[in-house]
């Protein structure tokens, strides 16, 4: 695992020199602490670097960037291939069997594309990783981003040189870098607190969708940015899989799926360094661990705890650690430690990133980053087997309300908005003795002023953007709207997917986990040089999920039944069954209380026009709305906020770059 960085300027071939690289890869050190190499092609105009963190083969053999054996490839690539063994024996029984120089991923990699070409290794590969690849016969580049998204790819044109890397901030090094933030990609954040690919905060600059590669050569014209490539397609593969649905018994899916998790653990368990895994004692973090632990040996197992009601889930880790043997460690944050994130927060993610959990995220990772280099955890989970609550209740909400009159269910969302979140979360508690437990955590309130806000929806697809959505009109947000937005609302996902729960997990599968969910652990985790590996992640795993029929998903009201009958088989029900809370912070009532005077200085009428993005009267109302407890807008103010601390951010930035000028 490491950080990439490059330049190619065919046309202006003094641009790629070893200075500009150094300078990419001093920026994402954090990616890459244990070395670092560069390599230059002066003629052709390109350069390659990256910052190693050494997790397979630690010898000088693993070292990049590498130059295949007959010397045409010269690859710099950020990730782990997980089945490079199979791979490498593969290669080893054909005709003109490599002369191996080490036992790294990347050697097989490179080896396996010298062998098959591009298409050919891509379709054999299983991994997480960002590649760039030069073919120094064709003198083309080639960046390639894996099937799911796990690592980042950014690319664009600074002037007459293309620039490339694992983070924003290696680009931003170069002079020429366009610094102009893009409206649709600001408008795209505020809707869904990401910003969604393939865009990214500045113009000009993309990131490479999931399973797409993009190829560039000398006739290419500085600016010109070709259409990516699709090598595979999750929205495809999950038509496939439905195509082949399972024919065989629940009892023979558990069996099969304890199995395939079992292997794909496995996989992601090869390291030449410790290794161990996040625990939160929710289903799918139990499931991986539960799986390490079945493969033998003694797993490190990592969790934080918060002293807030609602929020803390260390007490049901710390009992599934215990009942499986793992060497555990816990650690109990404060609101302090987790405030002390807060600032750190524009560098760690280059971007506006609303996603609060980034917090928490961060904390486990710098907690297991002192005992080990490779932690795995159970990202995905959620959207393969039916287990964020907007598909079991929010399905069940619009199954019994979406047939209304829009007039009668906007008249049944005024009635929820009139209790405040508090009232709500007061009632829920009086009435905990008779409501489901899903309805009684610490954020009931929460919850119910969300559905208020979308139960006017058009259709279910309406229904869903709003239910993902923190500002639903953004455009009235800013003060410069992009004319003819577009956004991940305008790809809906394949007709042939039928019912609400089914087409929210496709649509999840394809825009918030990549955007939202696999990019917060990537920059929280490589912030602290531990490399974070999900094994649900994997084709194999995806197509078994999508061919199950749903109720063996989504069952009694409840997700992910297929994942909590197979940790039956590990963990016994008592300590996992409980609502689910997710791995958040609360935000919310800190803005009211200890992050109140942090709030106001970014988001003073004062301070927001001065930078200009955002309309301060949408913004002042829902400030005090929410301070006033009437209403609960703590993501659409956490979005804000992070985009104005993210400002505020870059503008030092530029000013010590003019200072040191």
């Amino acid at each position: 695992m490491c950080g990439i960085a490059g330049l190619y300027a065919a046309r202006s071939p003094g641009l790629a020199n070893p200075p500009a690289l150094r300078a990419m890869l001093a920026a994402i050190l954090h990616r890459g602490p244990d070395s670092e190499g560069v390599w230059t092609d002066p003629e052709a105009g390109i350069g390659l670097g990256q910052r190693r963190l050494s997790i397979i083969d630690l010898s000088e053999a693993g070292l990049q960037p590498m130059t295949s054996a007959d010397g045409r490839w010269v690859i710099d690539y950020n990730g782990e291939i997980f089945n490079y063994l199979e791979v490498r024996a593969e290669l080893d029984a054909s005709a003109g069997a490599p002369n191996w120089r080490g036992h790294s991923d990347t050697e097989v990699l490179l080896e396996a594309i010298a062998h098959w070409g591009l298409e050919g290794a891509l379709e054999r590969i299983e991994g997480q990783f960002a590649i760039a690849l030069w073919d120094r016969a064709e003198r083309r580049l080639h960046l390639v981003r894996d099937r799911f998204g796990e690592k980042p790819l950014y690319y664009g044109w600074a002037g007459q040189a293309l620039l490339f890397g694992s983070e924003l901030k290696a680009l931003r090094t170069q002079p020429e870098f366009p610094a102009d933030i893009d409206p649709d990609a600001m408008a795209g954040f505020l809707r869904y607190g990401y910003v969604p690919q393939p865009w990214s905060i500045w113009r000009g600059i993309l990131k490479l969708p999931p399973g797409c590669r993009v190829s560039f050569g000398p006739g290419d014209a500085p600016g010109h940015l070709p259409p990516p490539t699709p090598y595979w397609r999750a929205d495809a593969a999950i038509l496939e899989a439905l195509d082949d649905p399972w024919t065989g018994t629940e009892d023979e899916a558990v069996e099969a799926l304890d199995a395939l998790l079992n292997q794909t653990v496995g996989s992601r368990m090869i390291a030449d360094v410790p290794l161990g895994a996040m625990l939160s004692g929710g289903i799918d973090s139990s499931t991986i661990v539960a799986q390490m632990v079945a493969r033998g040996g003694r797993v490190k197992t990592f969790t934080i705890g918060f002293d807030e009601p609602g929020f803390n889930e260390a007490e049901h880790a710390k009992a599934v650690a215990a009942h499986l043997g793992t060497d555990h460690t816990e650690h109990y944050v404060t609101a302090a430690d987790c405030l002390a994130v807060v600032p750190r927060l524009p560098a760690l993610y280059d971007e506006p990133f609303a996603d609060a959990s980034q917090i928490p995220t961060f904390l486990v990772s710098q907690l297991a980053k002192q005992q080990v280099t490779v932690a795995l955890s159970g990202d995905a989970g959620d959207e393969l087997f039916g287990g964020y609550n907007r598909y079991v209740h929010g399905a069940r909400l619009w199954e019994r309300v979406g047939g209304l009159p829009r007039p009668l269910r906007a008249a049944g969302a005024g009635a929820l908005r009139s209790l405040s979140p508090d009232g709500w979360n007061r009632l829920a508690r009086a009435l905990s003795p008779i409501l489901p437990a899903e309805f009684t955590g610490g954020r009931a309130g929460e919850k119910a002023h969300k559905f208020a806000g979308v139960l006017g929806a058009s259709d279910q697809d309406a229904y869903l953007m709003g239910l993902l959505s923190q500002w639903p009109q953004p455009e009235a947000l800013l003060r410069h709207p992009a004319p003819g937005l577009r956004l991940p609302a305008d790809r809906p996902p394949p007709d042939r997917l039928r019912g609400f729960a089914r087409r929210a997990m496709a649509v999840d599968t394809v825009n918030y986990l990549p955007d939202d969910v696999l990019a917060k652990v990537d920059r929280a985790a490589m912030g602290t040089s531990l490399e974070a590996r999900a094994p649900f992640l994997d084709r194999k795993v995806l197509d078994f999920a999508w061919r199950l029929p749903m109720e063996m998903k989504i069952a009694g009201g409840k997700g992910k039944h297929i994942l909590r009958r197979v940790l039956d088989r590990h963990v016994p029900r008592a300590l996992i069954e409980r609502p689910k809370q997710g791995f958040a912070v609360p935000v919310g009532r800190w803005m009211r209380g200890e992050l109140r005077d942090w709030a106001e200085s970014l988001i003073s009428v004062e301070r927001l026009t001065a930078e200009g993005i955002f309309e301060p009267g949408p913004v002042r109302a829902a400030w005090a709305e929410h301070l006033s407890g009437r209403r609960d807008h703590d993501m659409r103010l956490w979005a804000v906020l992070t985009a104005q601390a993210w400002l505020a951010a870059q503008r030092q930035g530029d000013s010590r770059s003019e200072a040191a000028a």
